[in-house]
């Protein structure tokens, strides 16, 4: 099993509207950066599990544990001209841009936040979302580093 660490603004997409969604599993979408595109593509597996990350808010921090619901499929957002994650550049026969469905496993006791994550970084000093200049919306983790912070909360 692999973790990971799920980063959305809560305005666009909280734990709030991932708890609400129909069916309690929603598709991951708009992912536009290779990198991550290929974690889903190559990596990522139902039953995987990550930490929901709110982020670009007042207290940015970890707030819920999600799981991997299926396999990486397309992404048919990529097609559509009026949707906010329309890549002219992407055609049907070759997307370029993939998704995962997650579902909530339970919010967390309390957020870990950001500063918390901070503090602690000598243990979690590879842990990407601590690095500076590091964008990516989906980050993984290593065991020790998802046990680690299940321990925080």
């Amino acid at each position: 099993m692999q973790h990971w660490l799920f980063k959305s603004e809560p305005a666009t997409f909280s734990i709030d509207d991932l708890a609400t969604a129909t069916g309690k599993s929603t598709c991951w979408d708009g992912v536009r950066n290779y990198q991550v595109r290929n974690f889903m593509r190559d990596v990522m597996q139902p039953g995987d599990l990550g930490f929901f990350y709110h982020s670009s808010c007042a207290v940015p921090g970890i707030t819920g544990i999600v799981s991997i619901t299926s396999n990486a499929y397309t992404d048919n957002t990529q097609f559509d001209p009026g949707h906010v994650h329309y890549d002219a550049d992407s055609k049907p026969e070759s997307p370029r841009w993939l998704m995962v469905d997650v579902k909530l496993k339970r919010k967390l006791k309390r957020i870990i936040t950001l500063d918390e994550l901070r503090e602690h970084h000598h243990r979690l000093k590879e842990l990407l979302i601590l690095k500076r200049g590091n964008r990516l919306s989906v980050t993984p983790l290593s065991s020790d580093e998802w046990n680690y912070i299940l321990g925080l909360e």
